[in-house]
C-alpha cells in the first residue's frame, strides 16, 4: 500500500522539510517487506486564497485513495493503534492511503466530510510544517511497529 502525505504548500529546503524526506524514506525503506509504501510527500499549491481553493488543489491528489484528514477536531489515537490501522487498511486491500493537511486555516469542509477519518495531533496548535514532520514521524514510527523493530516501546 502506497501512502501519501498531501499537503498545501511547499516546504522549500527548510530543517522541517528535510525532516519529512528523512522520515519518508525510513518509512520507505522499513515498510518495503510489509507491503507498505513508498510513502511520498505531495506538496500542492492553490492558485487562489481560500479553503475551497485548496480543497479544489488537493482533491486530485486524492483520487482513489483511502483519505484521512489530518484535522484538529478529529481523533487522536496512540502510535500503536496508529500501527494497527494502517495494518488494516492495507490488509483489506487499500491500494493508497493518503493523509491531507490543509493551510493555515484547516481544510474545506467539503473535503473533511469526504474523508474516511481524521486524526489529530492533540488539543495544541501545531504549525503546518511541524504537522508535516509528526505526522511523517508517526508514519515511520507504525512502519517500525509493525515490523517488530525496538524503535518503539510501549
Amino acid at each position: 500500500m502506497r501512502i501519501a502525505i498531501v499537503a498545501i504548500a511547499r516546504l522549500g529546503r527548510s530543517p522541517e522539510a528535510e525532516l519529512v524526506k528523512l522520515y519518508a524514506e525510513r518509512a520507505t525503506a522499513a515498510g518495503r517487506a510489509l507491503g507498505l509504501g513508498p510513502v511520498e510527500l505531495v506538496e500542492v499549491d492553490a492558485k487562489k486564497p481560500g479553503k475551497a481553493a485548496e480543497a479544489e488543489a488537493l482533491k486530485p491528489h486524492l483520487a482513489a485513495s483511502h483519505v484521512i484528514a489530518c484535522d484538529e477536531h478529529g481523533r487522536a489515537i496512540a502510535s500503536r493503534a496508529f500501527a494497527d490501522q494502517i495494518a488494516g487498511l492495507r490488509d483489506q486491500g487499500v491500494r493508497r492511503l493518503a493523509f491531507v493537511i490543509g493551510g493555515a486555516d484547516g481544510l474545506d469542509p467539503s473535503l473533511l466530510e469526504s474523508a474516511a477519518g481524521k486524526l489529530a495531533f492533540g488539543p495544541q496548535t501545531w504549525p503546518h510544517a511541524l504537522a508535516r514532520v509528526m505526522l511523517a514521524e508517526q508514519v515511520y514510527r507504525a512502519v517500525s511497529i509493525l515490523a517488530g523493530s525496538p524503535y518503539h516501546r510501549d
